[in-house]
């Protein structure tokens, strides 16, 4: 029994010796030193995990602080090298999307991991949003924000140290259109050196009428707006096709942007809002989307014909202008 105690308490030693040698600091203006994880440096603040609780430190109280850098460094290359392995299995595996099981968070938080991802896209006669779906530079938008238009600019947002430096982007492939699901499949050709965030795709089925959402988008050239609300129906029918309704502001700009759930995924499509009436927003449904995806090659951009689109042809008319003779059944007859 001695020996196990023993044992434990070394163990306990070892392992409170390890957190202490890889430990970020605080050093307070009265000369008190903590040490912990720093989970985040806001504008304010630093929040800092001490093991047993988190603290919420003002950075007026702050003399300085320190991460541990190389910690953190291992840390960092092993996330950075396990999500460009995911990267590389979703693209190996023939999908340009990935979906992901991710806890709920606040708005808060769900807005600085997938913001990145959002972006402007801009034609010669209209102007929208749209996000990346993988690392390659493949987005997805609404269809009439690039409509009968072959010259696409993209602007991407890059968090920096000191806030969002703008990205532009000039040579941008329409992969594939449906026009009818409004829904357009995007490459961005001259990414070159620089490395894009990119969202994972939720599921209809597991969302639910009253759940909180938000969306991301440029309504009406503000860029980076977070609007929020929660999900009206899941299912409101129009014009033969079934949307998401919510009541998070959707404005011209908003098109082809994503509506996110808590969890960070996207599971709309915004396209739809009335300007005149708040609250009565629309998004396609995120198994549309997969479905745009995965069907790509129904849907391929052809160069040569830039509206392209299925269109139902009109049967031919009557070449016998008379009334036509009514058949008698066979039981009328005597």
């Amino acid at each position: 029994m001695k020996c196990r105690q023993i044992l434990l308490a070394s163990f306990a030693i070892i392992t409170l010796t390890c957190l202490l040698c890889h430990a970020d600091t605080v050093v307070l203006k009265q000369g008190q030193t903590i040490t912990g994880d720093i989970l985040a440096e806001k504008q304010n603040k630093i929040i800092l995990d001490i093991g047993v609780t988190v603290l919420d430190i003002p950075k007026e109280q702050i003399l300085q602080f320190q991460y541990d850098s190389d910690a953190n460094q291992i840390e960092a290359e092993k996330q950075t090298d396990q999500i460009e392995q995911n990267d590389r299995q979703i693209l190996d595996s023939g999908k340009l999307y990935s979906t992901k099981k991710t806890k709920k968070t606040s708005i808060e938080k769900a807005v600085e991991q997938v913001a990145e991802a959002v972006v402007k896209v801009k034609s010669p006669t209209a102007m929208g949003s749209g996000f990346f779906i993988n690392p390659d530079g493949y987005l997805i938008t609404n269809y009439h924000v690039i409509e009968k238009e072959t010259k696409i600019e993209i602007t991407l947002f890059q968090k920096k140290p000191d806030g969002f430096e703008k990205k532009e982007f000039k040579k941008v492939k329409i992969e594939a259109i449906n026009p009818f699901v409004d829904l357009a499949l995007l490459k961005v050709e001259d990414l070159n050196d620089t490395k894009v965030k990119f969202v994972h795709l939720g599921n209809i089925d597991e969302i639910n009428a009253g759940e909180e959402v938000f969306a991301i988008g440029t309504p009406l050239g503000l860029e980076r707006t977070v609007t929020n609300g929660v999900i009206s129906t899941k299912n409101r029918a129009f014009e033969g096709l079934i949307y998401i309704q919510t009541n998070a502001d959707i404005n011209p700009g908003n098109s082809g942007g994503p509506l996110f759930n808590l969890a960070g995924q996207v599971i709309g499509v915004t396209n739809m809002g009335y300007i005149f009436f708040g609250g009565l927003g629309f998004a396609i449904p995120v198994n549309y989307v997969k479905h745009f995806i995965d069907n790509r090659d129904a849907f391929a951009y052809d160069k040569n014909s830039p509206n392209t689109g299925f269109r139902y042809i009109q049967p031919e008319k009557r070449t016998n202008m008379n009334e036509p003779k009514l058949l008698k059944n066979k039981s009328d007859k005597k």
